[in-house]
């Protein structure tokens, strides 16, 4: 019996704090006006939540071409196809490795800067003064953060889709010698503009929000304290790479089945 007493007791710790976070995106969603009319600071935060973090994305994207052109290469070889190289790391970036990728450097990396900063501000007392000024923290700190991340995801995945294909390019075309005229053709022919770029970017849309939305949720809620905020900063990056491969399985099953 006691077995499923914890069970049944973490079922409904899961479906509360399910229900809390639906809340605080409504809040989130209900304040955002803020954020529209005074756009600099939500451009404020795109610049250190996804140009901050363009380097790491760009090379990391890149040597995940460079390896998805030889193993790809080296698998085409064997079926006599080499000249579909273009089109299958195209397909492979586009359609799943991009998008997660980017998704998971951006929770490991933005992700965890935004708890640890909001974590910090309800340490330093920072939101209660607010509060005490008649200023919505959820406007002027949680809304711009939330939405620089959902518009910096996909700027981010289709950085890491290019600089992926660039480095499909320089191993394919440059280091084993395909034509590079059958390279970008094969791509070009094989690569749906609604099959692959817009649900690529649907995809890294629906994982900036989550990533971002976890973030936030947690800086906001942490304990007061440094072990609190190095606790909620660690669940971030945790639980953000579980909902990326969970929101992975789910939209894959819904584009690219059937």
């Amino acid at each position: 019996m006691e077995f499923f007493r914890i069970i049944g007791r973490r079922t409904i710790a899961f479906i509360r704090s399910l229900g809390s976070v639906a809340l605080f995106l409504f809040n989130i969603l209900l304040h955002s006006g803020s954020s529209i009319v005074r756009p600099r600071l939500t451009i404020r935060q795109v610049y250190f939540a996804g140009v901050m973090s363009i380097l790491i994305v760009a090379v990391s994207g890149l040597f995940m071409g460079m390896v998805l052109g030889l193993q790809g290469y080296n698998m085409l070889v064997q079926f006599k196809a080499a000249d579909a190289l273009g089109f299958a790391v195209a397909a492979s970036l586009l359609r799943e490795i991009g998008p997660v990728l980017a998704a998971l450097l951006f929770a490991s990396s933005a992700g965890g800067a935004m708890t640890s900063e909001i974590g910090l501000m309800k340490t330093t007392e920072q939101l209660e003064a607010m509060n005490v000024m008649a200023v919505n923290p959820i406007a002027r700190v949680i809304a711009p953060r939330f939405w620089a991340g959902v518009l910096s995801m996909p700027l981010l995945a289709s950085i890491c889709n290019v600089s992926g294909i660039y480095g499909a390019y320089l191993i394919g075309v440059k280091h084993l010698g395909l034509d590079a005229g059958i390279f970008w053709s094969q791509m070009q022919a094989g690569t749906d503009w609604h099959y692959d770029v817009i649900n690529s970017l649907i995809k890294s849309a629906v994982f900036g929000v989550a990533i971002t939305l976890i973030a936030v949720y947690q800086g906001f809620h942490c304990r007061a304290t440094a072990e609190g905020i190095l606790r909620a900063t660690t669940r971030t990056v945790v639980i953000s790479a579980l909902a990326i491969l969970a929101l992975d399985f789910i939209l894959t099953a819904f584009m690219f089945t059937g």
